[in-house]
């Protein structure tokens, strides 16, 4: 098995454990792809295909707004899986675009391919619960509630707290485009600390 394989199978392991024979199953599906700073991973409207894992790198998961605006909605650093994930299970266009923030390596699946082997190994089908209860449930609620009630501060001292490895690679305007401020209320918010 390939090297960089050890991070991506300990990665989906944190949900569930994984029999050797649905990793050596899983494996044949699996292609590396690198993108390079800025490149697109999806397109917004684009029909979502495929699943990665982010070996190495950053992306953003964004939306442009009718009037121009940016509003990120998640960053995705090492060692997380990234995708629209309700336009995949949907097979609807995907309200988000995906863009790599720095040079990135991916490890990729087809989404189509990854359910099939489901039906032959019960350990991928308990990863994907778990992993969709943890982040597009239970993660997603907490995000909801931090948007609705915090102040722009708190959720600017939120963000530091909880992701202080992304604070120096991210560039101020998208910390703001997450925190749903301008750059320069964004600016004023750091002076204040």
């Amino acid at each position: 098995m390939d090297n960089r394989l050890t991070g991506f199978f300990a990665a989906m392991e944190q949900y569930a454990p994984l029999s050797g024979d649905a990793k050596n199953a899983f494996t044949e599906h699996l292609h590396f792809r690198e993108l390079k700073k800025h490149e697109l991973y999806l397109v917004q409207e684009d029909i979502p295909q495929k699943i990665a894992y982010v070996s190495r790198g950053l992306l953003s998961y964004y939306r442009i707004q009718e009037n121009g605006d940016i509003v990120i909605k998640r960053f995705f650093a090492e060692n997380s899986f990234v995708a629209s994930t309700a336009a995949l299970v949907k097979r609807a266009p995907s309200m988000f675009a995906i863009e790599a923030l720095e040079d990135t390596l991916l490890i990729e699946f087809h989404f189509e391919q990854f359910k099939q082997l489901m039906h032959n190994y019960t350990d991928l089908a308990f990863f994907w619960i778990s992993y969709l209860e943890e982040n597009w449930v239970a993660r997603k609620e907490e995000l909801e509630i931090t948007l609705k009630y915090l102040t722009a501060k708190e959720r600017y001292l939120d963000f530091i707290q909880n992701n202080p490895t992304l604070v120096n690679r991210l560039r101020q305007h998208h910390i703001a485009a997450f925190l749903g401020v301008t750059p320069t209320q964004l600016s004023r918010i750091r002076k204040e600390l």
